[in-house]
């Protein structure tokens, strides 16, 4: 009988590709993932130290799960990911329930710690190993899958921006050799996936092809049944002219980029140690738009860094009026122990929320905007699942919009253009206007 593995997912895309692969190291164990944590045989709480008290809330987590280790003791729970390298033995001190403890450069040792756990043994494992873990974890399955996917690229982060943990977490930066990215992309592709998201920390540093990111985009486009390609998360040092150019002249290159800034003050940008000033930023967004006119933008935004005065923020509210963002997405600042800014002098918690409350509010109003404006055009969706109503799809524009339509003539991984007709808070309606593909 197959054992069932439960896993909880934090944090960013990376960490949902990290999921997926650490399901299958266990595979071979016996496991199938399941829903829900009631009943399984292992749970793993995949973890994400970016947001505010992320260790306290995995505590909080561990807490809800003692019942189900007192109905089962031979249950396995366990934690990855960022928490879990930051952390490392402390998790097992603080909540002995806990079996494994695992970091994210080392899950493909997964089957080997689980064993462990069999056997009576605690195991925890959060150095930084010497080998690859892609070229130890096991050959993807071939079973079908849902059109879109998740293909890390990239790891780890060399920028070493004083308000962040992952230079710590992930480790330097490192990049998937192409020939093996595309030898998995074909994979997808071959199990169903027509859109693929190339995930990295700082995706754009990649160098694991000759061409740079670019080139990776550019060999990727040559694979049959493959349509779309994104990419995130990206740095603006990174985005050099041949990544700017493959956005007006690669047509499977989607017409979206999330592009972070934190800040529009230069001072501020300074003491985040970003390397870049807001004139940069904005020139690199003037080229992007040059080269691809519809392109929508994404960022992130960090109010109430330490030393921020209100000067600093109306800077920031003034690039982003510059900008004019699709989508965004805002923080109040918040220390992360072991990072230089944790050391430094916070700004008044009631500043801070009237700062994020004000961004928002503008990141909001352009949000709306940017979809108002798409109703009326002719946008292709790329339909992943069915909707709420009777006979309702749901799926992707180009610009990762989530637009429903109502039809009998399109399903799960059909790509159909679509006319926009209405526009809600986060979604967009529309009508197929011609065959699907």
């Amino acid at each position: 009988m197959a054992k069932k593995l439960y896993i909880k997912t934090y944090g960013c895309q990376m960490n949902v590709y990290d999921s997926e692969r650490m399901a299958e190291a266990l595979a071979p164990a016996g496991y199938e993932t399941v829903d829900a944590p009631e009943g399984a045989d292992m749970i793993l709480l995949n973890t994400c130290h970016i947001r505010e008290k992320a260790a306290e809330k995995v505590y909080s987590e561990l807490g809800r799960l003692k019942p189900l280790k007192a109905e089962n003791p031979d249950l396995k729970i366990g934690v990855a990911g960022c928490v879990a390298q930051a952390e490392g033995e402390e998790i097992v001190a603080r909540q002995p329930l806990v079996d494994l403890v695992v970091g994210p450069q080392a899950y493909h040792r997964l089957p080997q710690m689980e064993a462990a756990t069999r056997a009576g043994e605690r195991a925890v494992l959060t150095e930084f190993p010497q080998e690859d873990k892609f070229d130890h974890l096991a050959a993807r399955p071939k079973a079908a899958r849902g059109p879109t996917a998740f293909l890390t690229v990239q790891e780890g982060c060399d920028k070493f921006c004083a308000f962040c943990v992952v230079p710590y977490t992930r480790g330097a930066e490192v990049s998937r050799p192409a020939a093996r990215v595309l030898a998995e992309a074909q994979e997808l592709v071959e199990r169903g996936v027509r859109e693929i998201t190339l995930l990295g920390q700082n995706v754009n540093a990649y160098h694991g092809h000759a061409g740079g990111l670019a080139g990776l985009i550019w060999a990727l486009s040559e694979l049959d049944g493959l349509a779309r390609i994104r990419f995130t998360t990206s740095h603006p040092n990174d985005m050099d002219d041949a990544l700017i150019a493959a956005h007006g002249t690669c047509d499977k290159l989607m017409p979206y980029l999330h592009l972070p800034v934190q800040s529009g003050s230069d001072r501020i940008l300074k003491a985040m140690n970003r390397k870049h000033n807001a004139a940069d930023y904005l020139d690199i967004i003037a080229r992007l738009r040059a080269a691809r006119p519809d392109l929508l933008l994404s960022g992130d935004f960090i109010v109430g860094f330490p030393g921020e005065t209100e000067a600093d923020f109306e800077d920031t509210l003034r690039l982003v009026e510059a900008v004019g963002y699709g989508q965004a997405y805002s923080f109040k600042y918040s220390a992360r122990p072991g990072t230089p800014a944790a050391e430094r002098d916070e700004v008044a918690e009631e500043v801070k929320a009237d700062r994020l409350a004000r961004l928002q509010a503008l990141l909001k109003d352009q949000q709306r905007a940017a979809q108002e404006a798409m109703v009326g055009r002719e946008v292709h969706v790329l339909f992943e699942k069915p909707g709420r109503e009777p006979g309702q799809w749901v799926g992707k524009s180009e610009h990762l919009h989530a637009v429903h339509v109502t039809s009998d003539t399109v399903g799960r991984g059909d790509l159909a253009p679509v006319r926009i007709i209405d526009s809600a808070p986060n979604s967009l309606g529309g009508e197929v206007v011609g065959a699907a593909r």
